[in-house]
């Protein structure tokens, strides 16, 4: 139950706790309290706490709206667990339940990883000074290039997703998504897509790719390392300098005039700025970083169309309520497109 008294919309707390009593390991004091976790738009994320005080993590698609490719349970709850034993910190999976007769979808259920998880500015200025906010900065660039090290055959992720043209293949897949779900035209949308399809660098290697990786998808220790990155839903293979560009399109600098994400703390003293964060994972990884601009753009203009659906998904009631913002999203949406727009038409692609 909810702080209420009541379970949380996609919850159902005595089928979930009986699923707890079977897979949880140890005895489980019923019943469970459940929280929703803020600050992601796209799975359902709670916190689970039973009454001796045990804490899990259990995530669940959105109440519906569902697209199956995007919101995978089994195919998360697998990529954690291949990565428990690799360089890539990771939360200790509980299990994976396909019946949906439970709580009304599947789910998969992680350990707690304790530590702050950055999502605003206030937080970042009320917790960390300029030495703490550099090591945090290093740490997240070391930790994706770690994660581009794995090979996915040896944790047994090698079928996980085809390796080759992964950037031709995302133009597609989200030109798809952004026909489906589009509530108004934009025409610089298929212009920026016309760019961008027309000038693909040759991929660099074949990674296991985050596809979400950002501040606010790991889990810090004290001392400003990552102790566990989350949110795997868009992990596939493919380029990992795909990844590099999220990054980068998440990153806010001090004189950026547009932060994709409005609550962004890393234009704050000590912060790498995204050159440096470039730099960095060049020479982490050794990969040629040069056609980093395209990367960029691409991530803006994908970020554009997952907006989109988010968009579209908050509307239709799939998460329970709505968003406190969500009537400026028509607004980010345009300002990441143009950001896109404004990348190819400075770089050339």
């Amino acid at each position: 139950m909810g702080e209420d008294g009541h379970d949380p919309p996609g919850i159902d707390g005595d089928r979930v706790g009986q699923w707890f009593e079977a897979h949880a390991g140890g005895a489980v004091e019923l019943p469970l309290r459940f929280a929703r976790i803020e600050g992601g738009l796209s799975n359902l994320t709670y916190h689970v706490c039973d009454g001796a005080g045990r804490r899990w993590v259990l995530r669940r698609p959105p109440l519906h709206g569902v697209i199956q490719s995007a919101h995978d349970m089994a195919r998360e709850h697998r990529i954690i667990a291949a990565l428990a034993d690799s360089d890539v910190p990771v939360p200790p999976v509980v299990g994976h339940c396909d019946d949906e007769d439970v709580t009304g979808a599947e789910f998969y259920v992680m350990d707690f990883v304790p530590g702050p998880v950055y999502r605003t500015a206030q937080m970042v200025e009320a917790e960390t000074d300029q030495a703490l906010r550099r090591r945090i900065a290093m740490s997240l660039i070391d930790t994706l290039a770690a994660l581009h090290e794995v090979d996915p055959d040896a944790v047994g992720l090698g079928d996980l997703g085809r390796r080759a043209d992964y950037c031709a293949r995302q133009l597609r897949r989200w030109r798809r998504q952004w026909e489906h779900v589009a509530t108004s035209d934009l025409p610089a949308f298929v212009e920026v897509h016309e760019r961008l399809c027309a000038d693909v660098p040759a991929q660099t290697g074949v990674a296991i790719v985050h596809g979400d990786y950002r501040l606010d998808n790991l889990i810090l220790s004290p001392d400003g390392d990552v102790a566990a990155v989350v949110d795997w839903e868009l992990c596939t293979l493919g380029d990992p300098l795909a990844d590099v560009g999220i990054l980068c399109a998440y990153w806010a600098d001090p004189d950026d005039t547009f932060r994709t994400l409005p609550q962004a703390s890393t234009h704050l003293p000590g912060f790498l700025r995204r050159g440096e964060l470039v730099d960095r994972y060049a020479e982490r990884s050794g990969r040629d970083v040069s056609d980093i601009a395209f990367y960029l753009a691409l991530a803006y203009w994908r970020l554009a169309a997952i907006l989109q659906g988010v968009y579209s998904r908050f509307a239709s009631g799939a998460y329970g309520r709505a968003h406190p913002d969500i009537e400026s999203f028509p607004q980010r949406i345009e300002r990441l497109v143009d950001a896109a727009h404004a990348m190819t038409v400075r770089s050339g692609h």
